[in-house]
């Protein structure tokens, strides 16, 4: 019996060509149950989402699991195959193997180390203020007054933000010049170096030190969370892409969460230990020289950058497996490398037209996550936690908690809702969140039993922003940009993310007091109007090869972006 599926598939996804009404299949040497030739490649990744039961913007199943089937285009192209296909199909299908959960958890060993140097200086800042008093006055012979020694900390607490924002500007010139993995393992340096100066700064009893290692390891934080998403995605099978991007998130906030409990003068916040709790990352910074040099480099890499194909295949072996995936992915690379030029500089970057709407894209949904009030509650939570609790510290860890718990939630159903569903509910989640905290604020000093509910509300606004602005900002420019963009988009997406951190680090002590609990309706308006814009801009890229999402960019079929059935739509 014979099944005809209408609406699989739009004509502008396919050449002209492609449009003759002849009757064309996949090769025989694909699979025993496929007839006949293809000669364009994207037929093959039609078929294979086809087997998979989603359609090929995404999302709504239209095959069973078995059965004939002769699937009939809109453009009258019919792909006809038989019985066994979807079980030939699947095996198309990427599949864990070793190697490539090796690399993606080796690389994201440097996000750990970011996250702990974020959540380790919450807690003992007041211990790490009297070491800059002590300092100052065994120069001085006199203590150093209040308002200085606050803008000292602050300057302490926030130069690692900035040097983040400098170090975003060397990513294009690393992951082009040298390889994905390979600056990584250079830029792990600069981890080593920085937590080794905050180490030695109360031995050389100089805040000096402690201040410039901050800076150093700010250079390594603007570098790796570029790198590591374009490492991950380029190693990554398209099924897997965005599940494994967020374990950089993961890893993060997981970093976090150690700084916090490490912290806590119960266990390295105290007089005589918190340099050795600053200097705790260099095991994860080691462990990743251990790992990482033995992982293969970027494929996509080797084969578009360098046009080494014997080292892409080589590569792909190794984290694929099996000779099958291994052919088909290369197949795409190569299509993939035919659409793009040898190389972008900023300028064209910047100029070129079907950058423009992407561009657009990174911009709003950075600024709209880095601006949410996340990073304010992050930097803020024990001060805003001891105006009403005794045991603020361990509420800190309580968000520490919640923000790890949300970002393995993300993990599991990035791959299921995808990525604008995600962002959507967790900008919308957000809004809520901090108009029902301006409330609560508002009225807290008449109603003091609020305060239980305000706390809550601080991990809901957590748990919205890990589930999708979080994770999902740092590593949507990889996917939708092509690969001569694709590291000056991660470029700017570190220096949105470290720029938007350092800017909220800055002003929101001085919003505070002038706004009082009014602060949070900024911090709605900021997430109202990302998801206004992601609703209406916002493409869908789960399951999407990186040429077929560039390709909507392109422009090829001379169709506006928002006119594009199920492209801007929940699937």
């Amino acid at each position: 019996m014979v099944h005809t599926v209408h609406h699989l598939c739009l004509q502008q996804h396919l050449p002209s060509s492609l449009s003759s009404g002849s009757e064309r299949s996949l090769p025989r040497g694909q699979g025993s149950g496929v007839r006949g030739h293809v000669p364009d490649r994207r037929i093959h990744t039609l078929i294979e989402r086809s087997a998979a039961g989603t359609d090929f913007a995404g999302g709504r199943r239209i095959l069973p699991a078995s059965a004939n089937y002769t699937l009939l285009l809109f453009f009258g192209t019919n792909v006809s195959v038989n019985r066994q296909t979807p079980h030939t199909l699947m095996s198309f299908q990427s599949h864990l193997t070793a190697t490539l959960l090796t690399s993606i958890l080796a690389a994201v060993l440097g996000s750990l180390q970011i996250g702990y140097h974020t959540g380790n200086v919450n807690a003992p800042a007041k211990i790490i203020e009297e070491f800059f008093n002590h300092t100052w006055r065994a120069r001085h012979n006199e203590s150093m007054p209040d308002h200085s020694l606050t803008l000292l900390w602050s300057l302490s607490v926030s130069i690692k933000d900035f040097g983040a924002l400098l170090g975003s500007l060397g990513v294009k010139y690393l992951a082009d010049s040298h390889g994905r993995r390979n600056s990584i393992l250079i830029v792990n340096c600069l981890s080593v170096l920085g937590a080794s100066l905050m180490a030695a700064s109360k031995v050389s009893k100089s805040f000096e030190v402690l201040i410039l290692g901050r800076l150093v390891f700010g250079l390594f934080c603007g570098l790796v969370m570029s790198l590591n998403p374009l490492y991950i995605q380029e190693v990554s099978p398209t099924n897997l892409r965005g599940a494994f991007a967020t374990l950089n998130q993961v890893s993060f906030a997981t970093g976090i969460l150690l700084g916090m409990v490490a912290g806590l003068e119960t266990v390295l916040g105290t007089e005589h230990n918190w340099a050795m709790m600053l200097s705790l990352s260099l095991i994860p910074a080691f462990a990743q020289y251990l790992v990482l040099p033995f992982c293969p480099e970027s494929p996509r890499y080797l084969l578009i950058n360098r046009g080494e194909e014997s080292k892409a295949e080589a590569a792909l072996q190794r984290l694929r497996g099996h000779a099958d995936k291994v052919f088909t992915e290369l197949e795409e690379m190569k299509e993939e490398a035919a659409h793009t030029q040898s190389g972008v500089s900023i300028q064209e970057f910047f100029q070129k037209h079907r950058y423009k709407q992407p561009i657009i894209i990174v911009l709003i949904i950075n600024l709209g996550s880095q601006l949410s009030g996340f990073n304010a509650i992050i930097n803020y939570s024990t001060r805003m936690f001891q105006a009403k609790f005794d045991e603020a510290k361990y509420l800190t860890l309580g968000v520490g908690a919640v923000n790890v718990a949300f970002t393995l939630v993300a993990f599991f159903l990035m791959e299921r809702a995808g990525r604008r569903r995600l962002l959507l509910t967790g900008f919308i989640s957000i809004a809520v969140c901090t108009l029902l905290m301006t409330i609560v604020d508002s009225v807290l000093h008449l109603v003091p039993e609020l305060r239980s509910l305000q706390v809550l509300l601080v991990f809901c606004l957590i748990s919205a922003y890990e589930l999708g602005p979080g994770p999902i900002s740092w590593f949507i420019a990889a996917e939708l940009f092509d690969q001569p963009g694709r590291p000056i988009a991660m470029a700017f997406t570190s220096m949105l993310n470290w720029g938007g951190k350092f800017v909220l680090a800055l002003v929101f002590p001085p919003l505070l007091k002038i706004c009082g609990a009014y602060v949070y309706l900024i911090f709605m308006t900021v997430a109202l109007l990302a998801f206004t814009f992601t609703w209406i801009r916002l493409p869908e890229t789960k399951g999407r090869t990186f040429d077929d999402i560039a390709e909507e960019f392109r422009g090829a079929e001379g169709i506006p972006l928002n006119n594009k059935t199920g492209f801007n739509t929940f699937p």
